[in-house]
C-alpha cells in the first residue's frame, strides 16, 4: 500500500491503461479461439451423416456435401432415402458433438425434402435446459434433410472497449500535464538542503535538480552519480569507484558502458549551465568541472 500511495497520479494512470489493454487483447483472442472453426465443423457433421446411414443399414449411399447455411447453421443431405428410430438421431449427435469437442448448446431439425417441413426436432441447452421430446418413435422411408443450429452464446465485443482508450489517453494526457505543471512550480518540500553547482541547485534528498522555475527530476541511480561527483569536484572520479558504489555494492554486476550512459544522462540534464562539464579521462574515468 505504501508504494502505491508514493506513485505519481500519471504513472498509476498509465499503469492501468497497459492493464485495460492487456485484458482486451486477452478477451479477444479467447473469443476468436471459441469461435467455430467451419472446416471441422464440415468434417464432424459428414462423419454424423455416415453414422446415421450405418445406423439405417445403409453401406452404400453418400452423405451429399455439407451446406452452411449461415455462420451458425449447417445441413446434411442423403443420397437415398432412409429411416431411423428418433432416439437413435439424438444419442448419435450427443456423442458425435462431444467427443469432437464441436458444441455444448445445438437445436437439430429434420426437415422433409418435399415441403421443407419440420417432422422432428430437438435441443440440447446447458443454459435453460434440453428438449428432446418424441423419442422412440420410428420415421418412415423418406427423404430427408438434417438442419443443426449451432446456439450463439451472447458475448460483448470487447473491442468496442478499445474506443475507451482514446478519450481515456487524452484525459491522461491533460492529468500529466497539469501534474508535471504544477509540480514545477511548486517549490521544494520536504528538505532545504542542498548542493550549489553553478546555476543549478542539487537536492539530494528528493531526487532532483533545480534552476530558477526548472525542476528537473533524477533517478536513483543519476542521484547516487551526482552526490559522488558533487563530493569530488575538479578531481577525476575513477570509473571503478562509480561501479562498485552504484551498482555492485547491490550486487549488480555492469560493465564500463553503464557508466557512460549515466554520466550522459546527467551531462544532458545539466547542459543549460555551460560551466558545468563532464570531462573523459581515457582509461581512468570522468572529471567533474565547475567553472
Amino acid at each position: 500500500m505504501k508504494y502505491f500511495a508514493q506513485m505519481k497520479p500519471f504513472t498509476l494512470f498509465d499503469s492501468s491503461i497497459g492493464a485495460i489493454i492487456l485484458l482486451i487483447s486477452a478477451f479477444a483472442f479467447i473469443n476468436e479461439k471459441n469461435e467455430l472453426p467451419a472446416k471441422h465443423a464440415e468434417v464432424v457433421l459428414r462423419n454424423l451423416g455416415h453414422q446415421l446411414l450405418l445406423t439405417a443399414k445403409d453401406s452404400t449411399s453418400r452423405v451429399l456435401p455439407v451446406k452452411k447455411v449461415d455462420d451458425n447453421t449447417y445441413q446434411i443431405s442423403f443420397q437415398n432415402d432412409f429411416s431411423f428410430v428418433s432416439d437413435t438421431l439424438i444419442e448419435l449427435v450427443q456423442r458425435t458433438f462431444k467427443k469432437n469437442a464441436l458444441a455444448k448448446d445445438y437445436i437439430v431439425s429434420l426437415k422433409n425434402c418435399e415441403k421443407g417441413e419440420t417432422v422432428f426436432a430437438f435441443e440440447i441447452n446447458s443454459k435453460t435446459g434440453d428438449l428432446t421430446g418424441c423419442r422412440g418413435r420410428k420415421l418412415e422411408v423418406g427423404c430427408y434433410v438434417i438442419e443443426i443450429d449451432f446456439l450463439k452464446k451472447a458475448q460483448f465485443n470487447y473491442y468496442w472497449l478499445l474506443l475507451l482508450i482514446v478519450p481515456l489517453g487524452l484525459a491522461g494526457l491533460y492529468v500529466k500535464n497539469k501534474f508535471r505543471k504544477k509540480e514545477e512550480q511548486e517549490p521544494i518540500a520536504g528538505t532545504t538542503d542542498y548542493i550549489q553547482l553553478g546555476s543549478f541547485q542539487f537536492y539530494a534528498a528528493d531526487n532532483l535538480l533545480k534552476r530558477e522555475n526548472t525542476t528537473i527530476p533524477l533517478s536513483e541511480k543519476e542521484t547516487m552519480a551526482m552526490n559522488i561527483f558533487a563530493e569530488n569536484i575538479n578531481q577525476i572520479v575513477e570509473r571503478e569507484k562509480l561501479m562498485k558504489e552504484i551498482w555492485e555494492d547491490k550486487g549488480i554486476v555492469v560493465i564500463s558502458r553503464n557508466v557512460d550512459v549515466l554520466v550522459s544522462k546527467l551531462r544532458k540534464k545539466l547542459s543549460d549551465d555551460s560551466s558545468i562539464k563532464f570531462i573523459n579521462v581515457p582509461g581512468r574515468g570522468y572529471k567533474f568541472v565547475v567553472e
